[in-house]
């Protein structure tokens, strides 16, 4: 992995992910979203995680996202309007991001594979190997929170649907 594109796409993909947080309207949210998983899913191409970075484009950067975007649609969001700006929450949150990076910055100075490179993962002659084992193991160990979440993503899908029901007056 060249270390040049790790970074574009790292801080790509962390900037889109602020504007998700800073952005006012709910759609442009959305779709700041949708460009963090892009980045997000070139990063797993680059560590040759061909089928994770394929999965994050379709499963999130597709099917989530289109909920997410019916789920904003259905609700009938307006532009959220401005507030006065408070410098103590700032600073505030300024402190608690620095105590977080400087924790996880210690962590992994402390890990004892902290400062190698990711090994490549080992293929098989069909270049299926990463493939056969996270649907081996999604299937075998994780079949029944894999079924529950889908059966959350169709409660929570039919709840919007209800709570978005106008009455006539």
């Amino acid at each position: 992995m060249l270390p040049v594109f790790f970074w574009l796409f790292a801080a790509l993909m962390l900037g889109f992910a602020v504007a998700v947080v800073l952005n006012r309207n709910p759609v442009a949210s959305a779709l700041s979203l949708v460009v963090s998983f892009v980045f997000l899913s070139a990063l797993f191409f680059m560590l040759d995680a061909y089928f994770i970075g394929i999965i994050e484009i379709l499963v999130y950067a597709g099917a989530v996202m289109v909920l997410f975007l019916f789920v904003i649609m259905l609700l009938d969001l307006k532009a959220e309007e401005r507030r006065k700006f408070n410098i103590g929450v700032l600073i505030g949150g300024i402190v608690v991001a620095a105590a977080f990076f400087a924790q996880i910055f210690a962590v992994v100075q402390e890990l004892p594979f902290g400062g190698q490179t990711f090994p490549h993962l080992a293929t098989s002659d069909a270049g299926l190997q990463d493939v056969q084992n996270v649907g081996h193991i999604l299937f075998s160990s994780y079949n029944l929170p894999f079924q529950v979440i889908g059966v959350l993503l169709l409660v929570a899908t039919i709840g919007v649907v209800v709570l978005s029901k106008r009455e006539l007056k």
